[in-house]
């Protein structure tokens, strides 16, 4: 288990944002008046695993040895790996340890949306499986621009790369590649183009220096009550940067980039533009050490800017559990806000973009508080989930450790999802407790991805909990306020356009939202760009940015509907069936 400690900080960063905070394009604010209780409309999430057919069962490899491997669960993710219109899911497994020997073989798991309500587990078929690789997250990106989502699943000693072959199965290129990350923990991963040369370039987060070898007894010396240790025991790792050769191959930038040259303890990864110059920056959630922040120089190289940024501590100056992080406009100012999750008796932080390079932790002034502390979040995911324009906060919990109750009595392992509803301007309240019994039960939360799997216009949830069985949870009602769904398909630009900013303007008032690697932790979710537009009706303009600097203005956007816009070309035919209400 990570206990809370104090560490002292690190040297302050010698160099300020200020000669790259200039705008690229000025972005009006969203100037929306605070929302009221009658804004509301009643949702309810919906648990459909079973219906859905979804019979896949996270192993936690757990012994009474307490690996530290064992406490980190897997990821999920959402991605369209045949092009019909539908997402599907993968959930990620882990494996069999030197001292856990598993009745059957472990593997990870592909399942197909069938339109129906249901999924079929295709793995097999699509050759995914990774059966004896210990996984921990997924990434998912056309890293070769063929119009097919490409997967990178990360793990304990190695990563795995899957190429979509397009039609149906997928082949590992790992070796051809050069991205195993060998001797690596690797936790989460995100796709971005980091040099905006139109190809995806690959961020790995690694964790610590831990092996069965070194794991240490933590805990008390009596029956039942060793524990997890505190990563404070172990040497952190690098955080890796692959740079695509538009061959198939990838070459090692992270000492040259510059960000692998910090020692860290990654968890979580956002890739997004943090202060809008049109290049993608890079945040991670360390555990108990700074949180980075790595902003580009449009030179092949970042400047590390994590401690004159605010971002790398609490307000406090308190260096926590950072998990799941993810990066959105919540208060409508035009600039990526940033929200990192903690474990309990520590707060999930809160941390707003000044336009200056630098975030207050906005924790307590943003109505979140102290609301959650103890909670131990783990994932996050920024969201509409009520689509009245306002991004919330969704955050997945549950203790690492197993037997918590037997040290805080008044803590669970099994802990409830938790949403923030945006009340206007970054103003937040809890909310959870209207959206059904199905999202308050408690469960040992770890890998969260959103989407919208049935094509209705409100966003789902998929959660792979440790040791136990996923939810899928159907947004029902969500809905009932208009929407607009976009997907990108880039030309000049990389194939799915992570790096492009959409400003959608209705009724006088704008909404900016980013094409973001990364979000959660170890997760992947639907690379859709969702609007909630509330009541109005109808979309004045909607301006894409694409990485390549392409502008293209769109008018005459339909609400209530998924879009597909082509680079320079504007909305293009493409499927997204409506999936039939049960």
């Amino acid at each position: 288990m990570r206990k809370r400690s104090k560490t002292n900080k690190g040297p302050s960063a010698t160099l300020t944002l200020s000669a790259v905070v200039g705008m690229a394009v000025t972005m009006m604010a969203f100037a929306q008046a605070p929302k009221t209780k009658d804004d509301r409309v009643p949702v309810r999430y919906t648990d459909v695993r079973q219906a859905a057919g979804i019979t896949f069962l996270q192993d936690a490899t757990a012994t009474d040895e307490k690996y530290y491997l064992e406490t980190m669960g897997t990821g999920v993710a959402w991605l369209d790996y045949d092009q019909d219109g539908l997402m599907d899911l993968y959930f990620v497994q882990s494996a069999a340890t030197d001292i856990y020997k598993p009745a059957q073989p472990l593997r990870s798991a592909l399942y197909h949306n069938n339109g129906d309500g249901t999924f079929t587990d295709v793995t097999d078929k699509a050759g995914v499986g990774g059966k004896g690789h210990y996984g921990q997250g997924v990434a998912v990106g056309d890293f070769d621009n063929d119009g097919y989502p490409d997967l990178y699943v990360t793990g304990y000693g190695s990563a795995i790369l899957y190429h979509n072959n397009g039609d149906g199965t997928f082949t590992d290129v790992t070796a051809k590649a050069g991205v195993a990350d060998e001797g690596g923990w690797s936790a989460s991963a995100g796709w971005l183009d980091y040099d905006k040369d139109g190809w995806l370039d690959l961020l790995v987060t690694n964790y610590i220096e831990w092996s069965p070898k070194n794991n240490l007894w933590c805990g008390e010396r009596r029956p039942g009550y060793r524990s997890y240790c505190h990563p404070g025991n172990y040497k952190g790792q690098k955080t890796k940067l692959y740079h695509n050769n538009h061959d198939g191959t990838f070459t090692d930038v992270s000492d040259s980039s510059g960000v692998g040259k910090p020692e860290s303890k990654g968890m979580g990864v956002v890739l997004a533009d943090f202060n809008n110059d049109g290049w993608t920056d890079i945040a991670i959630a360390n555990d108990s050490w700074p949180n980075f922040l790595f902003i580009n120089k449009h030179n092949g190289t970042f400047e590390d800017v994590s401690f004159v940024s605010g971002m790398a501590a609490s307000e406090d100056g308190r260096y926590e559990a950072g998990m799941g992080i993810d990066a959105a406009d919540v208060d409508g100012d035009g600039w990526q806000d940033v929200y990192v999750t903690h474990l309990d008796f520590e707060l999930n932080r809160l941390y707003h973009n000044n336009h200056d390079g630098t975030f207050n932790d906005e924790t307590f002034r943003s109505g979140i508080g102290n609301k959650a502390v103890l909670l131990s979040g783990v994932a996050m995911k920024f969201l509409d989930y009520d689509n009245d324009g306002w991004t919330d906060i969704l955050q997945l919990n549950g203790a690492m450790l197993d037997n918590i109750q037997l040290y805080h009595s008044e803590v669970s392992y099994k802990e409830p999802l938790l949403m923030f509803r945006n009340l206007g301007k970054g103003q937040f309240e809890k909310v959870s407790d209207s959206l059904g019994p199905d999202f308050m039960r408690p469960i040992p939360g770890r890998g969260l991805a959103t989407a919208d799997f049935d094509n209705d216009g409100d966003i789902d949830l998929a959660v792979n909990n440790r040791g136990d069985y996923p939810s899928l949870l159907r947004n029902d009602g969500g809905n009932a306020n208009h929407w607009l769904e976009v997907l990108l398909i880039g030309t000049r630009s990389n194939r799915d356009g992570i790096g492009a900013s959409l400003k959608l303007t209705s009724e006088g008032l704008v909404h900016v939202e980013q094409a973001k690697g990364g979000m959660s932790y170890m997760s992947a979710s639907d690379p859709r760009i969702q609007f909630g537009l509330g009541k109005r009706t109808k979309i004045d303009s909607l301006e894409i940015t694409w990485p390549s600097g392409q502008l293209d203005r769109l008018t005459d956007v339909p609400i209530d509907q998924i879009i597909a816009v082509k680079e320079g070309t504007g909305i293009v035919p493409h499927q997204f069936p409506k999936v039939p209400a049960k």
